[in-house]
């Protein structure tokens, strides 16, 4: 059996190379995006373990930043000489950091990366665990000189000598460029400019005297956890942070972790599309190659083969695919890798290939996922294979049966089905987010279990209404056709259901997108009154930026917006952390706000703040009542509910809480922040392009910020609801690639299948070209059938995602009807594509051999 299983998988290797193709493509997905994760993981692991100091010391902040409030954290950097002078310390600096600060050459154009990675400006306070050195020029000196990393140099055209401007919190200052560093650790990406301590405190931090941190070095001997605990001692273990080196490693790591999770993420997702829908692929094609055999398997039962021997043939044979399969993939694995840690090379993070790490877990993970699927995906025709009398194969009866398996179908899927649609229903009534969006999420997995398995019921209903046309259009060979579509109901269906789940995926999100997208708009429109707004997606930006608007020709009102992290004490005893926002008085001049009790006014008032209704409802709050307020740092606050706003949005202006209050109480309990963003309304007789022309023309200075009006606003939500458009169009693509190479297999097979059949036809006068074209609408029915399913599923996901994001106050529903035509059409061009092949090899058939076929 063993010999006999071998040499049927070389006879038929030709057939399972589209079925090996999709394996390759899901195992390299994932083994690409676990050895890129663990390359990544391990070069900044080596990074922060050697530049971390034995002892960070580092203010203690309470709260997180979802929002940059533009407000730095400082200790004094006198604690440098107390910390030098604690037992056990070899060396204790002061270190001066402002991280996002911008800087632009003479022509006006920011050099720092264009990734999104931060340009960083610090102290020029050299160590052995520096991650660059000086390689050209001198150290800086003075309130004008700085050093700039030799990547950003190169990248920027920046030279020893050219005069630079830096954009920080404080406000701006020129520097000439006096000297080149060049990284000897990994870069990470990010821009770096030094200047000396003096400097980096009063124009960096705005603070004489001032530090971010305290790099402590241990001497011989002392351990970095003894050393803490001394240095804490002397300083107090509850005012600072006291982290050794492993623990600032693993802290920067952490930072890094979102990153990575990212890409790690979208890549295991796609790992998992091709999964899905290779297993179609594989079951289709195991099923056809089975019924195929027919009178091979019965000879080999008629010679003593058990059921269990047949069985265990047709999985060695899947094993044997698997293994192929997952050895390709393991390679294209390692070359996907390889091409990501280029492309962020070019992206500014250098890392190297060389070092590229491939962990044990690795290739098992590569056999476990290519083996398994291929297993599992073969199971069910082995078990069909091997329920066959030996009689009924030698007499060349179709292997699967038609009756009562689609009874059972029916009635699975029915089952199944109404429970899918019982938790979509139950997440439309829902009235709270979290429940519903489980039972969203259990309502789409059951639906498309149940749309796969009770699709083969399907084929001939919905086939006979898209193929309807075709004798009418196309004569016989229409006819003949949508027959052959019909004839094998669960292949059709089978072949049909790998672009169905592409296509769900791709219906549901793009209604939930363009849903968002027009509750977003509805919103703008009703809340924003500004002529513009001017910001730089809520990255703060110093006092200047203010002035200068103010002073722009045409300008008649400037409204500021702040944001800051809090934590409320609320009357139910949650304590809830979330952002809030600061706004200056005139802020009914630039928003339309509609308040439920109190106004702008009293919200805004000294010790006053506003919250949302539904918020103050769910926690027992009332107007007036006074709610305790945690700011950065420890501050504490007693404030007073002014106001209830009832925007259209669940949480005011997208923030938990919706919860804003004047800029005096926010610069009262929390210091030191920037501005993030400035509505501007013209003055009168000023028009909208004139100031706009005047707004540029002053911010030509600081390329980091926009000036935007209401249209430009949107398009702004719109590009960044784009980017999951993309991420989904590109699992549409990879659905495709497979859903192409599953179409092709089945018709390729199907013509073999049909060999003798075709011959007969060509016999009594059927031409090639007619052939061909009874293959491309076969293929062209098959591809629009699953296109149908899979809308229709993903209309019926994306309406149940909107009503979740109901719940948050994404009220509106919109259908993107012209992207679901384009896709049924594109459905269409796609049948035709994949049929291409399989039509020309059947029309290239020899007549007399094919009617001479067994």
């Amino acid at each position: 059996m063993l010999r006999a299983t071998l040499r049927s998988f070389v006879a038929h290797k030709g057939r399972l190379l589209l079925s090996a193709l999709a394996v390759l493509l899901s195992v390299a997905f994932v083994t690409g995006s676990l050895i890129f994760s663990d390359t990544v993981s391990r070069t900044f692991n080596r990074l922060f373990a050697s530049t971390a100091a034995d002892v960070t010391v580092t203010p203690k902040e309470t709260l997180d930043e979802v929002l940059p409030s533009g407000a730095t954290a400082t200790l004094p950097a006198a604690l440098a000489d107390r910390v030098a002078r604690v037992d056990g310390v070899a060396a204790a600096r002061a270190e001066a950091e402002a991280t996002n600060i911008t800087v632009v050459n003479a022509d006006n154009e920011s050099v720092g990366p264009t990734t999104g990675a931060p340009t960083i400006g610090t102290n020029w306070n050299p160590s052995d665990r520096s991650p660059v050195e000086l390689t050209s020029g001198h150290a800086p000196h003075g309130p004008t000189e700085a050093l700039i990393d030799s990547e950003t140099a190169d990248r920027r055209n920046v030279r020893i000598g050219d005069v630079v401007t830096v954009i920080a919190a404080p406000g701006s200052f020129r520097v000439e460029v006096v000297g080149i560093v060049t990284f000897t650790t990994t870069n990470p990406g990010a821009a770096l400019v030094f200047v000396d301590t003096p400097t980096a405190q009063t124009k960096l931090l705005g603070v004489k005297g001032a530090a971010t941190s305290i790099t402590v070095d241990a001497a011989d001997g002392v351990s970095d956890t003894t050393l803490r605990q001394r240095v804490a001692a002397a300083l107090g273990a509850d005012r600072y942070n006291f982290r050794t080196a492993d623990e600032q490693a693993e802290s920067d790591v952490e930072q890094l972790g979102g990153f990575l999770d990212v890409i790690k993420y979208v890549m295991l997702g796609f790992a998992g599309v091709a999964v899905l829908v290779g297993v179609f692929l594989i079951v289709n094609t195991f099923s056809m190659l089975i019924a195929q055999r027919t009178r091979e398997l019965g000879l080999l039962r008629a010679l003593g083969a058990d059921r269990r021997q047949v069985r265990r043939s047709v999985l060695t044979e899947a094993l044997l695919l698997g293994l192929a399969g997952s050895t390709l993939g393991l390679a294209a694995g390692i070359g996907l890798a390889a091409g990501l840690i280029e492309l962020m090379g070019l992206l500014g993070m250098n890392i190297k290939s060389t070092e590229m790490v491939i962990g044990w877990g690795t290739p098992l993970t590569a056999y476990v996922v290519g083996v398994g699927v291929t297993f599992v995906a073969a199971y069910l025709p082995a078990r069909r294979a091997a329920g066959v009398s030996p009689m009924a194969a030698l007499s060349d009866a179709e292997v699967a049966a038609v009756g009562r398996p689609l009874k059972v179908r029916a009635v699975v899927g029915a089952v199944v089905g109404a429970a899918g649609a019982a938790a979509l229903a139950g997440c439309v009534v829902s009235s709270e987010t979290g429940p519903a969006a489980s039972l969203l999420g259990l309502g789409v997995l059951l639906t498309l279990i149940a749309t796969v398995v009770a699709g083969p019921l399907l084929v001939r209903p919905v086939i006979r209404v898209l193929g309807g046309a075709f004798p009418a259009l196309f004569g016989s060979i229409g006819r003949m056709s949508q027959r052959n579509a019909l004839r094998n109901p669960r292949r059709t269906g089978a072949t049909a259901a790998a672009l169905m789940v592409g296509l769900a995926l791709v219906g549901g999100l793009s209604v939930a997108s363009a849903s968002i997208t027009k509750s977003f708009d509805r919103q703008i429109d009703q809340t924003l009154g500004a002529d513009f707004v001017i910001q730089n997606n809520f990255v703060p930006f110093p006092p200047e930026v203010t002035d200068h608007v103010r002073g722009t020709e045409g300008v008649g009102l400037v409204v500021r917006s702040r944001f800051t992290p809090i934590a409320i004490l609320l009357p139910d005893g949650a304590r809830v952390e979330t952002t809030a926002a600061g706004y200056d008085r005139r802020l009914d001049e630039v928003a339309n706000i509609t308040y439920a009790g109190g106004d702008s006014a009293a919200a805004l008032a000294a010790g006053h703040m506003a919250m949302d209704l539904d918020f103050a409802r769910d926690h027992g709050v009332r107007l007036g009542s006074t709610v305790p307020v945690e700011f950065q740092g420890g501050r504490t606050a007693e404030l007073t509910v002014g106001a209830l706003t009832d925007q259209e949005t669940a949480e005011g202006f997208g923030l938990q809480g919706g919860i804003y209050f004047g800029l005096a109480t926010l610069e009262r309990y929390a210091p030191g922040g920037q501005d993030s963003v400035l509505y501007v309304n013209a003055a009168p007789g000023t028009s909208d392009d004139n100031l706009r022309r005047n707004l540029e023309r002053t911010l030509d200075a600081y390329p980091q910020l926009q000036v935007r009006d209401l249209a430009d606003y949107k398009q702004l939500v719109r590009d960044q609801i784009s980017v999951l458009l993309y991420l989904v169009y590109a699992l549409l693509g990879l659905a495709i690639i497979i859903a192409v190479l599953g179409v092709v297999n089945t018709l390729t097979l199907s013509v073999v299948e049909r060999t003798r059949e075709i011959g007969l036809l060509r016999a009594i006068g059927l031409a090639r070209r007619q052939l061909r074209r009874m293959i491309r609408l076969e293929s062209v029915v098959i591809a629009v059938f699953g296109a149908v399913l899979g809308l229709a599923l993903g209309l019926v996901w994306g309406v149940c995602t909107q009503q979740v994001l109901a719940l948050q106050g994404m009220t509106a529903l919109a259908i993107p009807w012209g992207t679901i035509v384009a896709v049924v059409i594109g459905s269409a061009v796609l049948g035709v594509v994949a049929a291409l092949l399989p039509a020309l090899r059947a029309s290239r058939m020899n007549v007399l051999a094919a009617i001479a076929h067994e």
